[in-house]
């Protein structure tokens, strides 16, 4: 990541992770599309292609997605007893939606955390 030189006041990384807005100014979205950052925020102007969320939010999607997917499938099994076909018309839709949101949202809350720390790529100092 390059210097930011520019003053802005600081943006909560869950509030811009929650409405996918620029991490350095708020304002600006920062997804092109459903889960590919822009280039340039059209707000501030920052450069945006250094960001590189990584499988990350991958992971944390199959972990939390799973547990609350398939912990509510079960509870509806054991209580209502429901039919197959009724489990594939309630849960699928819920787990396809559940999982791009949290997609999108942790993705959103990865940048954003890597911009409030300045992180970037490791470097290993030989000096």
């Amino acid at each position: 990541m390059t210097e930011d030189k520019a003053s802005f006041p600081p943006v909560d990384p869950v509030k811009a992770a929650l409405t996918a807005s620029c991490p350095r100014c708020g304002t600006g979205k920062l997804f092109d599309g459903l889960l590919k950052p822009k280039a340039r925020c059209h707000s501030c102007g920052f450069d945006l292609s250094w960001i590189d969320a990584g499988d990350g939010p991958a992971i944390f999607v199959i972990l939390l997605a799973d547990l609350l997917v398939v912990g509510f499938a079960l509870w509806v099994e054991l209580t209502y007893e429901p039919s197959i076909w009724l489990h594939i018309l309630v849960i699928a839709p819920i787990g396809v939606a559940l999982t791009l949101w949290l997609m999108r949202f942790l993705k959103a809350l990865l940048i954003a955390l890597q911009y409030k720390h300045n992180a970037s790529q490791g470097v290993i100092d030989r000096g």
